[in-house]
């Protein structure tokens, strides 16, 4: 796997301090109040995971499937919903915990959703941005890195659902995607 990476863009210790400064940040912003973070699989699982160790504050996790990629590089901008969550948010502090933000249209989408259920706030983290690719104009609370147009992988990111192991964020060589 380790061969297909072109580069590695950011090592473990780099992600680790940056989601330790994140978490701190959502522990003092939701202070005394009932935090729900909900996961957008499968991308979001090492970093939700990472993420809740640094916030000591009570919270719950949920998850949520949906698709608008499937095995392409490139969203069809139809989403779907292939899990939905097993509580209601309705009157809770919620935070949809991504790994990378593209396009931004399947969040934008996700975001509508879970409003109509009435939650009492949502905001949103996510790992990485990528605002070079952005067609939906979509606000981020919480941004772990900006990073460039390239295709990654690791710590979560996929392409064909493979790479998601390891344990940096690298960019895929282009021979292997295209």
């Amino acid at each position: 796997m380790r061969e297909d990476i072109k580069k590695i863009l950011l090592d473990e210790e780099k992600i680790s301090k940056k989601i330790k400064e994140i978490g701190k940040n959502i522990s003092e912003d939701y202070k005394g109040k009932e935090l729900i973070l909900i996961g957008v699989l499968k991308g979001s699982v090492m970093y939700m995971a990472e993420l809740m160790k640094q916030i000591d504050i009570p919270c719950t996790m949920d998850f949520m499937s949906v698709s608008s990629y499937g095995n392409s590089t490139t969203s069809s901008g139809v989403v779907k919903i292939l899990k939905d969550l097993d509580a209601s948010i309705e009157g809770k502090d919620v935070l949809i915990v991504e790994d990378i933000i593209d396009s931004g249209i399947t969040l934008k989408y996700l975001a509508q959703y879970l409003r109509a259920k009435n939650p009492n706030s949502l905001e949103i983290t996510t790992l990485l941005n990528k605002p070079e690719r952005r067609k939906a104009d979509i606000e981020v609370k919480y941004i772990g890195f900006e990073v460039p147009d390239y295709f990654l992988v690791g710590y979560g990111l996929d392409y064909a659902e493979k790479y998601r192991n390891l344990p940096f964020i690298g960019i895929l060589k282009e021979e292997i995607y295209k």
